[in-house]
């Protein structure tokens, strides 16, 4: 379906917004997803505060040479979609991956940091995705802090027990 110039302006101008309230960009490939499981995904990452958006990769070329990011989408092959993200790429990395793991014509192609203004390849944003929550993170780095303090605590309290 070819769109005239009045359409590609208003997309260049919504996705120009979206970028504006995005704290990262993450791009997927979502060839042979089927619009059922695409709409679940949607309805997720809305839930979550972010947007799946699809932008034909000229334009959303534009829209970022626009916002001075030094990245061409036209190197990602594929159906190309963008995820605009709000907050923690970490929060919304997970859910994709996920969701990439139980598609396998899904894939995560790479993110783009706009607060850092830095690119994130493919492997780093699978690595971001494939941790366990922030919350589980810390509750692991807790427990590995309080372990030896209880052990501690256990040995001179049976060794008390023995005087």
């Amino acid at each position: 379906m070819a769109i005239n110039r009045q359409q590609k302006e208003n997309i260049v101008k919504t996705g120009a917004e979206n970028v504006n309230e995005s704290n990262a960009l993450i791009f997927t490939d979502f060839s042979g997803v089927n619009v059922t499981d695409m709409n679940s995904l949607r309805s997720t990452l809305r839930e979550l505060g972010s947007k799946f958006k699809v932008i034909k990769k000229r334009l959303l070329g534009v829209i970022l040479k626009d916002k001075k990011i030094e990245l061409d989408p036209l190197k990602y092959e594929g159906e190309l979609g963008t995820v605009f993200v709000k907050g923690d790429i970490s929060e919304i990395a997970g859910p994709l991956y996920r969701f990439a793991k139980d598609h396998n014509t899904f894939k995560l192609l790479g993110a783009y940091d706009l607060e850092k203004r830095e690119e994130i390849d493919e492997t780093t944003i699978n690595a971001i995705g494939s941790l366990p929550p922030k919350e589980v993170l810390l509750g692991q780095v807790v427990g590995s802090i309080v372990a030896p303090i209880r052990s501690l605590l256990h040995i001179l309290s049976e060794k008390s027990k023995q005087s």
